[in-house]
């Protein structure tokens, strides 16, 4: 059962064959994620000649291994960034990640990408009452910015969600859900219907830069250009001359059943509200378009603990739903994803004209499509005001690898014992 539902219902195409020449353009973009093809629709959208190179497929990365929630914001609450980052680049960060959702709503309308949209807003599902009290101070920071959020109380939750385990739920209405893999070669195709070059399953071998161009090669191909965007993220693969990204990696899994039938589709998330809840091991829940129930949450599937994810994951069905009933998990799949130890992402400046954008600590869909959208813009227009957060000359992550084996072994534990029906 390591099947990915995403890659199994997604109806977008993109044709990007392999880089087999030498080529010069603009802007060339390395990697096939949100944060990627987004850069290049909008290079390409604005007149400039853009290349994308991926190593693997498009959307081959976190981007079609995502959950699909599309929020406005980071996971942080405003005032943890502001006090990071100070007023002016927090503020300059928080409005263009308020702004996310619209925009990424925006592209899929405006290109007609069929990655199945639903606007309905997202829930953040408090899991006792700790996370209740969480959430309404969410709820205050929010809505002192103007945010269309709600509360909702444990029983107006029960009647969105079809479960009585949770204390309450924050709406955000600016949010909603599509289909990851679909969103993703979508805006590829779009940046191809503009003129945008993309090849993939072309690894980089080498990356440096020559006078005022950096210079990308791979096994079969080159490509020269004035600007350079690197954004591998979480999927970052080695190559000469390559800066890699410093995060701590988390893995995500999923898994889904087949549809439900009306009658429970009636009765389970009838809005088509994307849920996550408070839980410091957090999950997460959707449906489909097709209405399969799919549950989410940390740890590996191609790891040590993968049998205690999957079994956990009937489990927490089965603790939600127990009107449900058993319900088979016929697919299930995970994903990577990039965290910062601050939980803010970044952007890096590679040199003259060369950024790397990354660390997106599982909000990948909104920031990502804005920081490509904007890194873009910054590259081709030379002017680093138009980011959406300043630029550092170097960023490190310390303990990688014992930080990223904490979150796997704490989740395992959690997962060995969480959510046993009673």
């Amino acid at each position: 059962m390591t099947s990915n539902l995403w890659q199994a219902t997604c109806r977008e195409a993109v044709r990007a064959p392999p880089l087999a020449q030498r080529k010069t353009v603009d802007l060339v973009v390395i990697g096939g994620g949100y944060t990627g093809t987004a850069a290049a629709l909008e290079a390409a959208r604005s007149g400039a000649q853009v290349c994308l190179i991926e190593a693997a497929e498009i959307g081959h990365g976190g981007s079609g291994r995502n959950v699909g929630l599309v929020n406005a914001g980071l996971w942080l609450p405003p005032k943890v960034i502001l006090k990071s980052l100070g007023s002016g680049e927090g503020e300059r960060l928080l409005s263009q990640l308020d702004a996310a959702p619209e925009r990424v709503f925006t592209l899929i309308e405006r290109y007609a990408i069929d990655c199945e949209p639903v606007r309905h807003g997202t829930l953040h599902c408090a899991h006792s009452p700790a996370g209740l009290r969480e959430l309404q101070n969410r709820l205050r920071q929010q809505q002192a910015r103007g945010a269309p959020v709600t509360l909702l109380d444990a029983a107006e939750t029960a009647r969105r969600t079809g479960s009585l385990r949770f204390h309450g739920a924050l709406h955000d209405a600016r949010a909603g859900t599509v289909q990851p893999l679909a969103l993703c070669r979508g805006l590829a195709r779009a940046a191809a219907e503009h003129g945008a070059h993309l090849h993939a399953n072309s690894p980089v071998r080498r990356l440096t830069k020559t006078g005022d161009s950096w210079v990308v090669e791979t096994d079969a191909g080159q490509v020269a250009a004035g600007s350079l965007l690197l954004a591998t993220n979480a999927y970052h693969r080695s190559a000469a001359g390559a800066q890699a990204p410093q995060t701590v990696p988390l893995h995500y899994f999923q898994a889904a059943t087949p549809p439900l039938s009306d009658n429970e589709r009636a009765r389970l998330l009838p809005g088509g509200e994307g849920c996550w809840d408070t839980a410091l091991v957090m999950s997460s829940f959707r449906i489909d378009l097709t209405g399969r129930l799919i549950i989410g949450g940390i740890g590996n599937l191609e790891g040590p603990g993968a049998k205690v994810h999957t079994s956990w994951s009937d489990r927490k069905l089965r603790q939600l739903f127990p009107w449900l009933g058993r319900r088979r998990l016929e697919q299930a799949w995970c994903g990577r994803i990039a965290m910062t130890g601050d939980h803010i992402p970044k952007i890096v400046k590679l040199g003259a004209r060369g950024y790397s954008c990354f660390g997106y600590s599982g909000r990948g869909i909104g920031p990502g499509v804005t920081f490509g959208t904007l890194a873009a813009q910054a590259l081709l227009r030379d002017d680093p005001g138009l980011l959406p957060i300043a630029p550092v000359t170097a960023h490190r992550e310390s303990f990688v690898a014992v930080r990223q084996g904490y979150y796997e072994t704490g989740s395992i534990l959690t997962h060995a014992v969480a959510a046993r029906c009673r």
